[in-house]
């Protein structure tokens, strides 16, 4: 196993010769996968015409396919450098945004206040007028706390709630140092997590502005939500993001735990009045053609919504903010980047869900009665791909896990229903927050 790996990280390929070999075999891929379904083309066009055949196939197996073939493949040739020797870390400021997070944030500030991050820190908890004792849990907790020597911590409470874009932008022109870090009010950052971010940007191409931290989820035993979730975070949103880093073109620095440079921050206005603020603000500077990077092993633990109340919420908000983003940054589908696969991966999730939505599902519907147009015995040629995908997946984020000390806990219960269900769940959901954002609903950060 030992002399395999050294062989792999003898064989090197420029990214750019990576992307072209993933997307040829991605290619090869759907064009398999287009011969396969012929029989399965025919019957449908037979039923509701070929047009609406082709519509229907393409989004449910043709595109799909691609996408996890790519996929794969990027994540197979992924060989990330190695984090370069850091002789002194520089100053960094910590941002946490925090709106009725009585139940998460001392644990989040516990964990901020024992990282080993041996550069100057300041940590500035952001008030937003929360209605619960978020405050006075704060002032409690700095006042207990051991805060080590080059740490320092700061509350900015305030009276009115503003929304996350506002309190951000004032913490941001309060911040001491250059290097900025977000943080959520119910997330718990691991020991070495800033200093792990903060060497990825270092050692990444001198012209990356921000690094999407991973994110995984803290309370996956409370039911069969959090635990689909927890695979949701190990597996879909960790690998994607694994694989828009391999091409310095991560979309989304999420508000969690990610890292930006101060400079790329002030040019794009700092964080917009937006749903997606953290979407927004990533596009913003994809569009100044700065590199977003991804560090895989800097891990921030957070609170995912155990009620679907909560769950529908925050995909209706992400959906939404992708909205927003495309409405404000069209332009980048025209970018001649390798990353503008990516933007064009995200125009297709809307006709994806849509598709899934309207179609898939009523199909499985009619294949319980014995009508196979949609979802039959051909759909199940994705099975072998889907498996190849949960594979490596789970072997590249178990080697991270190790890696850093950590072991992946068994969830069987949640990945069954992650791979079986939770798309017959997430995507509808998606949808409606599509909707809402094409008819202007009104927007607020308060989701709980």
């Amino acid at each position: 196993m030992r002399r395999f790996e050294a062989e792999r990280r003898r064989f090197y390929l420029s990214v750019r010769a990576k992307f072209a070999l993933s997307i040829t075999i991605a290619v090869a891929w759907t064009t398999l996968s287009i011969w396969l379904s012929q029989r399965w083309l025919n019957d449908l066009a037979m039923v509701a015409g070929w047009a609406v055949a082709l519509i229907v196939i393409g989004f449910i197996a043709y595109v799909p396919g691609f996408m996890n073939a790519f996929l794969i493949s990027t994540l197979l040739l992924d060989r990330k450098p190695p984090l370069r020797p850091i002789a002194e870390y520089p100053g960094l400021t910590v941002l946490v945004a925090a709106y009725n997070e009585a139940a998460g944030i001392a644990d989040t500030l516990t964990s901020l206040a024992r990282q080993d991050y041996t550069g100057p820190y300041q940590v500035i908890i952001l008030n937003d007028g929360s209605s619960d004792n978020t405050a006075d849990i704060v002032r409690e907790q700095l006042g207990k706390l051991s805060m080590p020597p080059n740490a320092s911590f700061r509350l900015m409470d305030f009276e009115k709630n503003r929304g996350k874009s506002a309190v951000l932008n004032d913490g941001l022109a309060a911040a001491r140092y250059d290097l900025i870090a977000t943080v959520d009010g119910d997330s718990w950052v691991r020991s070495d997590g800033l200093t792990n971010i903060v060497g990825r940007l270092l050692s990444d191409p001198a012209d990356t502005q921000a690094v999407a931290g991973a994110v995984m989820v803290r309370n996956s035993r409370v039911n069969l939500l959090t635990r689909a979730q927890e695979w949701d975070y190990f597996h879909g949103i960790a690998a994607v993001k694994r694989m828009q880093g391999m091409y310095h073109g991560t979309l989304v620095a999420q508000g969690a735990f990610s890292l930006y440079r101060r400079e790329a921050l002030e040019e794009v206005g700092g964080w917009p009045e937006r749903v997606g603020e953290d979407i927004v603000v990533s596009w913003a500077m994809l569009a100044r053609r700065a590199r977003i990077g991804y560090a895989a092993n800097a891990f921030a633990f957070t609170n995912a919504p155990e009620k679907f109340r909560q769950f529908a919420l925050q995909r209706k908000r992400w959906s939404r903010g992708l909205m927003e983003a495309f409405k404000l940054y069209w332009p980048l589908l025209f970018k001649m980047r390798m990353t503008t696969l990516f933007i064009w991966w995200n125009v297709l999730f809307l006709p994806l869900d849509l598709v899934y939505t309207f179609v898939f599902i009523p199909g499985i519907i009619l294949a319980l009665f014995g009508y196979f147009w949609i979802a039959g015995p051909l759909t199940l040629a994705v099975l072998p791909l889907a498996a190849l995908w949960n594979t490596v997946i789970f072997r590249i984020q178990k080697d991270v896990f190790e890696s850093e000390h950590m072991r992946v806990r068994r969830n069987r219960g949640g990945f069954l229903f992650y791979a079986l269900a939770y798309s017959l769940v997430m995507q509808p959901v998606c949808v409606w927050g599509y909707l809402v954002e094409l008819i202007g609903l009104r927007k607020a950060w308060d989701t709980k």
